[in-house]
């Protein structure tokens, strides 16, 4: 295979813990790895990336110091009381702040010459807005390939609605880009049917061979299980699984690692200490934590086009996954892990096909 000039733009990328950061960043030291040269843009903020330059051969630029955005890749955030006044009036009818991205990004696609593939990750969805912007310009010196890489949908996103205008932004870069990179099938569905012939599946992608798991013979003293990630209402929504072991009279810990302590707080007291609230840690951490687990929960989504990263996490480490659907608490299947039954567990196939070796090779194939 031919080795490319590969261009991968993201708002943000390590060491920021969200899946757009993982996308970005294992997605760049694995092409790098197999002997493409890439460079890598986020706003980047004060992190030193110099070592990570040297050990992943990727070379690290940054979008730019930014007038409006207020997030960078080493998370501090701004939000200042101007930040938030114009993020209240702004932020759902022009996509304030990351509407500036569109004009950052068109200006680092007209400094960098003979790219052979340029690979946009969203969210924020300016970043491909700002790559069609460029392309409209300058397409003759625009790079011959650009994968425009969507966790979720934007329009079809069942979670967030946008005013109908920017169905013409969607429609404009779907148009531009030569393919539209979905990480599972269910999401096609929340794209429009006049481009559903560009869209191609590429999963997330992990690095499966430096994976440090807990390997000792653990027997907890209690049953013990985890949840990683965010909550929302009405559509990843704890509150009544929360419910119903608040009820229990039973022995058990059940360690949250998360941000959206709001859903927590009010069973704190009644639980005591069979709940822990832990912050975010590394994924290297959280992998090697998660493997003391003796299974580990999954809140499912209430829309088939959203699919959440963390069971990729879950099945690397090897332990039993509970499923517990939207409207479907799965009570007796719950009751039967605590006692140590994981015949009813939910199992993720093929997990190979989320191995970065094979991720990264599908996206370097890719053809204009």
């Amino acid at each position: 295979m031919s080795k490319k000039k590969i261009i991968i733009i993201s708002r943000i990328i390590l060491p920021a813990q969200n899946p757009r950061a993982y996308r970005a960043t294992e997605l760049a030291k694995e092409l790098a790895r197999q002997g493409h040269k890439v460079i890598l843009y986020a706003v980047l903020g004060k992190y030193n990336y110099s070592a990570f330059e040297v050990e992943h051969q990727v070379k690290v630029k940054n979008i730019g110091s930014m007038l409006f955005a207020t997030y960078n890749s080493d998370e501090k955030i701004r939000n200042n009381l101007i930040d938030k006044i114009l993020n209240k009036l702004l932020n759902r009818i022009i996509e304030y702040p990351d509407i500036e991205l569109v004009f950052r990004i068109h200006r680092i696609i007209m400094l960098e010459k003979h790219v052979d593939i340029i690979i946009s990750i969203a969210s924020p969805f300016p970043i491909h807005w700002g790559c069609a912007l460029s392309k409209s310009i300058n397409k003759k010196t625009f790079p011959k390939i650009w994968i425009a890489d969507c966790g979720d949908p934007y329009m079809g996103n069942h979670f967030i609605k946008h005013p109908f205008y920017f169905k013409y932004l969607e429609k404009w870069f779907c148009r531009m880009t030569d393919h539209i990179v979905v990480p599972f099938e269910g999401a096609i569905e929340g794209y429009y049917s006049e481009f559903r012939n560009k869209i191609r599946v590429i999963p997330q992608g992990f690095r499966f061979d430096n994976i440090r798991l807990c390997l000792s013979a653990l027997k907890n003293d209690v049953p013990t299980f985890a949840y990683a990630g965010v909550f929302y209402q009405g559509i990843r929504n704890p509150t009544p699984f929360l419910d119903y072991i608040s009820t229990l009279n039973k022995r058990f810990k059940f360690v949250v690692y998360t941000k959206n302590v709001g859903f927590i707080e009010p069973y704190i007291k009644v639980l005591g200490n069979k709940i822990e609230i832990r912050n975010y840690v590394p994924r290297e951490e959280l992998l090697y934590e998660l493997s003391k687990m003796d299974f580990l929960l999954n809140f499912e989504n209430s829309t088939n086009i959203h699919s959440p990263s963390k069971l990729i996490d879950y099945a690397m480490v090897k332990k039993p996954i509970l499923n517990v659907p939207v409207n479907d608490l799965p009570v007796s299947t719950f009751n039967e892990f605590l006692e140590g039954d994981y015949r009813n567990q939910f199992i993720v196939h093929n997990i190979e096909q989320y191995n970065i070796t094979n991720v990264a090779r599908q996206f370097s194939a890719l053809k204009s």
